[in-house]
């Protein structure tokens, strides 16, 4: 049982620092730091960030077309450093895991695998020179990372405590088809609304739109779905943009759209699961729901100030998270009548 809680306590580990990790790669991105090193995974040839007059020298003769920033290669050196952190605590789960029989070995292993391609994906984020969809591609695979952690956290927890305890809550009514299949829309619209806050991010669209709600441009005879491609146009870097106008209007437009989506799906799932859940569970949803809509707006009013920006990223995570456990507890519940009769066989057990 000792082993059990260090190995949880591990894993909330981990979880915390994938969190750090989100927010580092959102500061790093919204910092334009995410050439603050040309190669990977050192910086300008080097282990650490070169600062004596002889290393930047070095760095300026094998980089003449990356001047030495040290304030944004220090930015992308921490995040690496941290990140690289995380991948290490993650192998150490995974082998953990595998070596006793009764611990979950799937997502450990999967966490595994996503963060090896989330090192890749952060290799070529510099050598594509922040190629948008490999921009998009990161910040999701460090969002599946702490969502996978997130349940891993929730699966152990309750297989240290006992079936009776779900961590997600007791169920005090039956759940149908409708609530079930409400709680995956919602769960789909945030991911995607995600998604689409990474294609805004990286296609420099967050400042094209300074009003509420929608644009104060004529947005909808600006609409151009090509600015969806997954294949934006060849240049030899892609940091500050490279789509037109139209195209980012189009982008910023359709991610307030799925703002006001979410938003509805978010409040009936929170209205739904009120009895099924508790209160607890509906207070959640609203809770982060209302701190992300409100660092939104304060976004667009307040011109993308940094503080908030990072925190937009953060909190969508955390909204993510929400729904996550919200959709396990509506899949997965432990009816108070299964709690009662284990606990009453164990006592004819222990009369027996």
């Amino acid at each position: 049982m000792e082993k059990d809680k260090r190995y949880l306590g591990l894993i909330y580990g981990a979880l915390a620092l994938a969190l750090v990790v989100v927010a580092l790669g959102a500061f790093t991105r919204l910092t334009e730091a995410g050439l603050g090193c040309p190669d990977w995974p050192g910086c300008y040839g080097f282990l650490t960030v070169p600062q004596s007059a002889e290393k930047i020298a070095q760095a300026a003769e094998a980089f003449p077309h990356a001047p030495v920033e040290i304030q944004k290669a220090w930015n992308e050196m921490i995040h690496r450093y941290v990140a690289g952190t995380l991948g290490l605590v993650i192998a150490a789960i995974a082998f953990l895991a595998w070596r006793r029989p009764e611990r979950n070995r799937m997502l450990p292993s999967v966490l595994l695998a996503v963060v090896t391609f989330q090192a890749a994906l952060g290799m070529w984020t510099v050598t594509m020179n922040l190629m948008p969809i490999v921009v998009m591609g990161h910040l999701l695979g460090g969002f599946t990372t702490v969502t996978l952690l997130f349940m891993l956290a929730l699966l152990e927890r309750r297989r240290i405590k006992g079936a009776t305890q779900l961590e997600v809550g007791l169920q005090k009514a039956s759940v149908g088809g409708k609530l079930k299949a409400l709680s995956v829309a919602a769960l789909m619209a945030v991911v995607m609304q995600i998604a689409l806050g990474g294609w805004t991010s990286a296609n420099y669209a967050a400042l094209v739109c300074t009003q509420l709600p929608v644009c104060e441009v004529d947005w909808a005879e600006k609409y151009d779905a090509s600015a969806f491609h997954p294949i934006s146009p060849k240049n030899e870097t892609y940091q500050y943009g490279v789509l037109n106008f139209d195209q980012r209007v189009t982008i910023h437009a359709t991610h307030r759209i799925g703002a006001m989506v979410v938003t509805a799906l978010i409040l009936l799932l929170a209205f739904a699961v009120r009895k099924p859940l508790g209160a607890g569970a509906s207070l959640l949803l609203l809770g982060a729901l209302g701190i992300q809509i409100t660092l939104g707006v304060t976004n667009v009013v307040a011109l993308l100030p940094l503080s908030v920006a990072v925190a937009h990223n953060v909190c969508g995570l955390l909204l993510l998270l929400v729904t996550v456990r919200t959709v396990i507890g509506v899949f997965a519940p432990v009816s108070m009548t299964v709690a009662q009769s284990s606990l009453g066989d164990s006592g004819r057990l222990s009369h027996g």
